[in-house]
């Protein structure tokens, strides 16, 4: 195919030369309607663009087939049989893959370091979940992906189990051994799902860790707006080999997608599929070149450690590393990760990545140049000069694995729809949590619905909220008291 087109992009322009009227929503009318305020903040362009898929960019019927025609070369231009758009994020495109693998009650193999929007997923369709422990450093306190031989032991444990899940790369950019889940997953005779939310670059350069469909996986999610040029909420999941059907997957999709998905975000996936295509090698070899120099500069900073794949990698740990999520571990200087990013944002306007106990991180991306490198850079060195007065003396709770570890006591799909109360947190112990407790960012789940908490959790969150961490998705957001279900006598 010529990865020169852009069938959407195209359509659109013909749209606005055509010089249509709608009378079909948005109500704005291309603008017309808008608060002259609110163009004035997000221009006159934004509401020229958004149109309708259909009766709009297309006509009633989708006969141009314009959006299967930019998925297409979507597909050819990753490697990957199919491709679906999709406009509601990979939260969407991660649960219509996991229902196109299992149903209410049928098992699914998971690595406990899914991201909230997985767990949404169980709660939503009951499926019941089979926890693959991470593999914990137990030095920095960061877990990596789940092993292989974990997946393995899993998967032999309950044969019924209809399919695995595994994130990769971690929002820290650290990979699991792709190629060898798929061996484990298809001797067993089941598709792997992968939540590559933060790898939809990986494909464009040989330098940056393999990507999902090249080593083997059946189903691939991708959020083109973290690592790419897509706009939020820009997802596109991947699909290849046959032990997942293209129309089961589309039909998954159809079930909980938008009637009325976003052609602007539409445009944007297809001028990047179209971008990285073109020039994709180029840019990351900037774009890595940028990272090695910046990972160079951060750790000339007194007090500052910038993990590389001599921490991340090896035996017990993760597979490989993605160098453009820069990690910093600022604990010499006794400030929290959530400190840190305030200050460095009330103080120099620079927005940090992941933040946790010990731990800042950077996300760099082929729009970073020198330019924004030197403010990173600069907003650091300060940092470091005034971490002493940052200091609070609020340490984090942060417990062992086996702490960690909660028991899944009840599906989270009965526990979250059944009969609950809010208690004190100081109560909470042995009780079943009825709600996800997430630490945000990353947004992977404490504790979630269906397991039993215990004191190390539970203090972990208090401490963590008392230092900075934020739990945005809990009813009590300062943890105060956590929904569990009721005790019935």
């Amino acid at each position: 195919m010529d990865q020169s087109r852009t069938p959407v992009l195209d359509a659109l322009a013909a749209y606005h030369a055509a010089g249509q009227t709608p009378f079909t929503p948005p109500g704005h009318k291309q603008g017309r309607g808008a608060d002259p305020r609110v163009r004035a903040v997000l221009g006159d362009a934004v509401f020229r663009s958004d149109v309708l898929a259909t009766s709009g960019l297309d006509d009633r019927t989708s006969s141009h087939g314009i959006v299967e025609e930019a998925q297409a070369l979507m597909a050819e231009a990753v490697g990957a049989e199919h491709a679906f758009f999709s406009t509601c994020g990979s939260s969407l495109s991660v649960k219509s893959a996991m229902l196109s693998v299992a149903g209410p009650h049928e098992k699914l193999v998971l690595g406990r370091d899914a991201h909230k929007s997985v767990v949404s997923g169980l709660v939503l369709s009951g499926i019941r979940p089979v926890w693959v422990d991470p593999q914990w450093d137990p030095e920095r306190h960061l877990a990596h992906p789940p092993s292989a031989e974990a997946f393995e032991r899993a998967l032999a444990e309950h044969p019924d189990a209809r399919g695995a899940l595994v994130t990769t790369p971690t929002p820290y950019g650290t990979c699991s051994d792709l190629a060898a889940i798929a061996e484990v997953c298809h001797r067993h005779g089941v598709p792997l799902i992968v939540d590559e939310a933060w790898g939809a670059h990986l494909p464009f350069h040989p330098d940056l860790p393999t990507w999902a469909m090249d080593a083997g996986a059946d189903v691939c999610v991708t959020s083109v707006h973290k690592m790419g040029s897509g706009l939020e909420q820009s997802s596109v999941f991947h699909l290849q080999g046959d032990l997942v059907a293209p129309e089961v997957l589309k039909c998954r999709e159809d079930l909980l997608g938008t009637t009325s998905p976003s052609v602007l975000v539409y445009a944007a996936l297809d001028g990047w599929r179209r971008q990285m295509a073109e020039y994709g090698k180029a840019l990351y070899d900037d774009a890595l070149a940028l990272a090695g120099r910046t990972r160079d500069r951060i750790s000339g900073i007194d007090g500052l450690h910038v993990h590389d794949r001599a921490d991340f990698c090896g035996p017990g740990r993760a597979t490989d590393l993605d160098p453009l999520q820069i990690t910093v571990d600022i604990s010499a200087h006794q400030v929290t990760g959530y400190r840190a990013a305030d200050w460095l944002r009330r103080e120099h306007r620079v927005n940090l990545h992941v933040c946790d106990h010990r731990r800042i991180s950077a996300q760099l991306t082929h729009a970073d140049d020198d330019r924004t490198a030197d403010a990173l850079i600069s907003a650091l060195r300060d940092f470091a000069a005034h971490a002493p007065r940052l200091r609070t003396g609020q340490p984090v709770h942060v417990p062992p694995p086996a702490g960690l570890r909660l028991e899944q006591a009840v599906l989270p799909r009965d526990a979250f729809f059944g009969r609950t109360e809010q208690v004190p947190w100081e109560r909470a112990e042995g009780r079943v949590a009825a709600e996800m407790l997430t630490p945000y960012p990353p947004g992977i789940p404490a504790a979630l619905p269906g397991e039993r908490l215990n004191a190390d959790v539970l203090r972990y969150l208090r401490t963590g909220v008392e230092a900075g961490m934020v739990v945005p998705d809990a009813v009590d957001t300062d943890v105060k008291s956590v929904r569990v279900l009721r005790e019935e006598p």
